[in-house]
């Protein structure tokens, strides 16, 4: 029996996005800070593979494969513009084999640096280089494409525009630095309205910015349209006069003390539930134990219900001994 599609899957519900990977695997010492581009597909596929399987375990109903930043031109400033097909290639083959008939594949598309309001070469350049990648995700069987992390909705639109010629669903989701507007200065409700004007069936916000900062724009997107909607925040908590993560001196290096609790995380997929998000996810910074408080929280994954013998004479763990639970109560040692 086929999997159910992405659109088929919204219909009946909230479907729950993964984390944040590059980051992470920065963290984990796979990639390198700075260019931040995703060879790990092919150096260490090991590691990129286990942090799908811990996204899927955690509740997952999406694994994004690792083709953010898997252009040409972004490859090339870490000499690996040849290098294109295979990393694109190893990543959807990666997150395929990890999915299996669990969860679905989502192609990835990011931003650019190479667009220019009003200049039709550099607009050419854009769809060349995501037909480039799509071409290749594509042929390895992505169930949807996903387009992420425009500042410029210009962008987006391109985004829209070349995925809808593969004939897949395209969820595409623009970004606000530390201005509440893209960077040609549309509003949230502005540019979502743009975006499923442009044919996108899935249109939303992602990454930059924490819940607290994403939450309010994306209300702003659920008045003003009445599709399908997506959220994927970072999990940094960032200050109102500078929302945007990346432009913090705690960037990249430092940014441990900003990350927000598993149950922030939590709170955060049910206020956008109740706001009527649909497809409800995260981005950098966000690691599997968010993914599974956000499932939890959302009814998609049971408490731990493995074997624990609590209740004796004397408790056998400090969180037993403290009560942390709520249920037992302080004995002795």
């Amino acid at each position: 029996m086929a999997k159910k599609g992405i659109l088929e899957r919204l219909k009946d519900g909230v479907v729950l996005g993964d984390g944040g990977y590059l980051l992470e695997l920065e963290k984990r010492g796979w990639v390198r800070p700075g260019p931040f581009t995703p060879e790990v597909a092919i150096t260490h596929p090991e590691a990129l593979r286990e942090l799908h399987i811990e996204f899927r375990e955690a509740g997952a109903d999406v694994l994004q494969a690792l083709t953010f930043y898997a252009s040409r031109d972004k490859l090339a400033t870490v000499g690996l513009e040849d290098k294109l097909e295979e990393i694109n290639k190893s990543a959807v083959r990666i997150a395929r084999e990890v999915a299996g008939d669990k969860c679905l594949v989502a192609g990835n598309l990011s931003l650019t640096w190479m667009y220019e309001p009003g200049s039709p070469a550099a607009a050419d350049k854009v769809r060349k280089t995501f037909d480039e990648q799509l071409a290749v995700q594509c042929g390895e069987g992505v169930d949807f494409i996903i387009g992420e992390t425009f500042s410029w909705l210009g962008e987006a639109l391109i985004a829209v525009e070349r995925g809808k010629k593969t004939g897949l669903p395209v969820m595409v989701t623009i970004c606000f630095e530390n201005k509440d507007e893209t960077a040609e200065g549309k509003s949230a409700a502005e540019a979502a309205k743009a975006l499923l004007d442009a044919g996108a069936d899935i249109v939303g916000m992602n990454c930059l910015r924490s819940p607290e900062h994403t939450l309010p724009s994306m209300e702003q997107m659920r008045k003003a349209v009445s599709g399908y909607l997506a959220c994927q925040p970072v999990a940094y908590r960032t200050p109102k006069e500078k929302p945007d993560f990346t432009s913090l001196p705690e960037f990249p290096y430092a940014l441990d003390p900003l990350q927000l609790t598993r149950n922030e995380m939590g709170d955060y997929a049910v206020k956008a539930k109740e706001i009527g998000i649909s497809y409800i996810g995260s981005c950098c910074g966000s690691v599997a134990m968010h993914v599974r408080a956000m499932a939890q929280a959302l009814g998609k994954l049971s408490t731990d219900n493995r074997v624990w013998k609590k209740g004796g004479e004397k408790a056998m763990s400090a969180y037993e001994y403290y009560d942390h639970d709520g249920v037992m109560t302080k004995t002795s040692r």
